[in-house]
């Protein structure tokens, strides 16, 4: 029953970066984000097993970084040239299954865990 305490979102303007930072409260073999755009549904953003193995949506690939440090169970999103369109709320997310146990890529795991961080607020403005 891991807990999940997201911080370092904030606004910046087209083009820039932001980093964001989530905290968990035990060790979790996979952790990801997703996030909710204004008027559309919870969607992945990347994800990232205990091993290092990453995972990225299309429209963020090449763009967003996503790391761990398993020492101290912190999760980090490293986002650059970011776009309007990646205002939104952004969730930290795990799922303590092991890749073999979950029976299913990273991503959609995720998608159906019922481990979530508060959200946080990025919002990307000119």
């Amino acid at each position: 029953h891991v807990r999940l305490v997201e911080s370092g979102g904030g606004t910046v303007q087209p083009g820039g970066s932001l980093t964001l930072s989530c905290e968990a409260s035990e060790f979790s073999y996979c952790l990801g984000w997703f996030r909710r755009l204004p008027g559309k549904e919870r969607e992945a953003v990347a994800a990232i097993d205990s091993d290092g193995t990453t995972a990225y949506a299309d429209y963020v690939k090449g763009r967003f970084t996503i790391s761990r440090d398993n020492s101290k169970n912190t999760l980090t999103l490293r986002m650059n040239s970011l776009k309007l369109e990646d205002t939104g709320v952004y969730y930290c997310v795990a799922d303590q299954r092991t890749r073999a146990g979950r029976m299913m890529p990273a991503l959609q795991a995720l998608a159906l865990s019922d481990y979530w961080g508060q959200g946080i607020q990025v919002t990307v403005s000119s």
